[in-house]
């Protein structure tokens, strides 16, 4: 279960989402390219991304912001990318360039202090944007619960792509984060759930000025959940390939 895309075009261009992810992209290349060792990259994560027990003894406060824009491995840096692309582009469009940026970044402070309140001992670096997109995510579940997002489902050898409404799409995702963090230990998985979960929550809270400017419920029955504008359609192209039929 993957989200490729959603249905939500924005009106203005992303300048901010498309700058963090260029930030993103060439922090992770500018690392990955050149250290020489799985070692030499087990040290920069401890010098530069959070440790939750480091900053419990007043250290390391910078990482809060530095582990924003580190990422583990490739799948790691696309799958983040994505999500940001898909949901940062349209929340840009609704807080404008400054606000959205502040939110982005305010939404990896709560994700970040999430995951220290919860394992406040553990000597492990966390690194990763996927804090600050849960945030994202999260404001774009409180402004847009009824946008389409098209889905990818992968079941052995069948895949389908299915538009599913972002409430549905969302919310299973908050709950696995929370059913994840309450089940799975802290030092098995190398998944941040709490921070995952603290930053969605950080962002719908976040979200709530922009909500409350548009009406709060009233914009919601004005849009009925939906986008505020004409959503983008994504016709399936029929094959070339003639059909034959059974005589």
């Amino acid at each position: 279960m993957f989200p490729i895309r959603d249905h939500n075009p924005s009106g203005r261009t992303p300048y901010v989402t498309v700058i963090l992810i260029a930030i993103n992209v060439a922090v992770f290349l500018s690392y990955w390219l050149t250290l020489p060792s799985d070692w030499a990259l087990n040290r920069f994560f401890l010098a530069w991304g959070l440790v939750p027990e480091q900053l419990m003894q007043g250290r390391g406060a910078e990482t809060i912001l530095t582990s924003m824009f580190l990422h583990a491995g490739w799948l790691h840096i696309l799958g983040n990318m994505l999500f940001l692309w898909i949901y940062g582009d349209n929340l840009e469009d609704e807080m404008g360039h400054g606000g959205f940026l502040a939110f982005y970044l305010l939404s990896g402070l709560a994700a970040a202090l999430a995951q220290v309140a919860m394992d406040p001992v553990s000597p492990i670096p966390m690194v990763g944007a996927s804090g600050a997109i849960a945030g994202v995510m999260g404001g774009y579940l409180l402004l847009f619960p009824r946008a389409r997002v098209d889905v990818l489902f992968i079941f052995v050898i069948f895949f389908r792509i299915f538009a599913i409404p972002a409430w549905l799409v969302l919310g299973v995702w908050f709950m696995l984060q929370l059913f994840s963090g309450l089940v799975v230990p802290a030092d098995m998985g190398g998944v941040a759930y709490w921070a995952h979960a603290g930053g969605f929550a950080g962002g719908l809270i976040l979200a709530l000025p922009a909500f409350l400017r548009r009406g709060g419920r009233a914009y919601w029955q004005r849009t009925q959940g939906h986008p505020p504008h004409p959503e983008t359609e994504y016709p399936l192209s029929r094959s070339n390939i003639p059909r034959v039929p059974r005589r």
